[in-house]
């Protein structure tokens, strides 16, 4: 698996990608970001996906995954 910075393509990994930021958040962790202007964390772990401060990985599927996913979406 590759580390990755960038937004992702996928609606429902950065909803994932934000969430887990905003949980880290929530438990004390420290933003990335300077005085966001808002204190709400999912907002403050947003802005730091979008400037490129976060760090994730996807996971691989496996071979054929692709393909059978393709079919069942026909």
């Amino acid at each position: 698996m590759s580390v990755l910075r960038s937004v992702p393509e996928s609606q429902f990994a950065y909803v994932v990608v934000v969430s887990r930021r905003a949980r880290q958040l929530m438990i004390g962790g420290r933003p990335m970001v300077d005085s966001s202007g808002s204190r709400k964390t999912s907002r403050i772990a947003e802005e730091e996906l979008l400037q490129g401060l976060l760090e994730y990985q996807l996971p691989e599927l496996p071979e054929g995954a692709e393909e059978k996913e393709a079919k069942r979406r026909k």
